[in-house]
């Protein structure tokens, strides 16, 4: 993925979220409270982040007879080396510059 800006805090907060378990499938509702995002910020962000090619959605089951589907969110091969790029931290100059 080539970007000509940098993250959103809100992005970078969602791919952490993601990455801390990269193959588990993840509820929107679960990263709502991981992150503190409320549902108008988070699921377009989503959305933006599946077009993007970092995340793959999926429709699951519901869990309880009567419940509805849910999608459900984990980070792609390109999601999770975006991701892993994000959970290393700044070498010693660009630390200085950020702060």
């Amino acid at each position: 993925m080539t970007r000509s800006r940098s993250l959103s805090p809100q992005t970078r907060a969602v791919l952490e979220a993601l990455f801390d378990r990269p193959q588990a499938w993840r509820y929107g509702y679960d990263l709502s409270k991981e992150t503190g995002l409320k549902s108008g910020t988070l699921y377009p962000l989503l959305i933006r982040l599946f077009d993007q090619g970092l995340l793959e959605a999926e429709w699951r089951p519901p869990q309880q007879p009567g419940r509805p589907q849910r999608h459900a969110y984990r980070l792609t091969a390109q999601g999770l080396a975006v991701a892993n790029v994000l959970a290393r931290p700044a070498p010693a100059g660009l630390r200085a510059q950020r702060a």
